[in-house]
């Protein structure tokens, strides 16, 4: 299944996509370009904001968009510490997956929600900051809660397919 499909998909039967992810191969290099991809659609997501605050503010765009890449990079080392985390708290409620599939969960769930930061983003930049902002930040942070509980679920052995 294409990216895509799988977010489309993972907004309908999150568990059955993240399955599939799994089943992929748990390779770190497979993790790795799930996190990117989340990376690179957040960068883009940040871009309606940006070119808001350089119009008012009179500043030029590239450095406030180099600022706003570098810090998603420096994350990269955070995603992997939640996903530890995750797994961690998983483990106490008799979670049985790997740290691979944590971190594929976590990636997964980051990816699938893309489209909502997209949104979010272009709200900051119509917008601004305000109510609508917030709601829809909290719309995101939602769905992002929805995703990754349902992948872990699923990476930790819990969510078995009943047959």
């Amino acid at each position: 299944m294409s990216v895509t499909k799988g977010i489309v998909a993972s907004w309908r039967r999150p568990r059955d996509v993240v399955r599939g992810v799994l089943a992929r191969g748990e390779t770190e290099a497979f993790a790795f370009s799930l996190l990117v991809t989340f990376l690179v659609l957040a960068f883009v997501a940040q871009w309606p904001q940006a070119a808001r605050q350089a119009h008012l503010t009179e500043t030029p765009l590239p450095p406030l968009l180099l600022g706003r890449a570098l810090a998603l990079l420096a994350t990269i080392p955070l995603w992997y510490g939640l996903a530890a985390l995750g797994h961690g708290v998983a483990r106490v409620f008799g979670g049985q997956g790997t740290w691979r599939g944590a971190r594929l969960a976590l990636f997964w769930a980051l990816v699938a929600v893309s489209p909502l930061m997209l949104l979010h983003g272009l709200v900051l930049g119509m917008v601004g900051a305000g109510v609508q902002a917030t709601a829809m930040g909290l719309v995101v942070a939602a769905g992002f809660l929805f995703q990754w509980i349902n992948a872990l679920i699923v990476a930790e052995g819990r969510g078995r397919a009943v047959e």
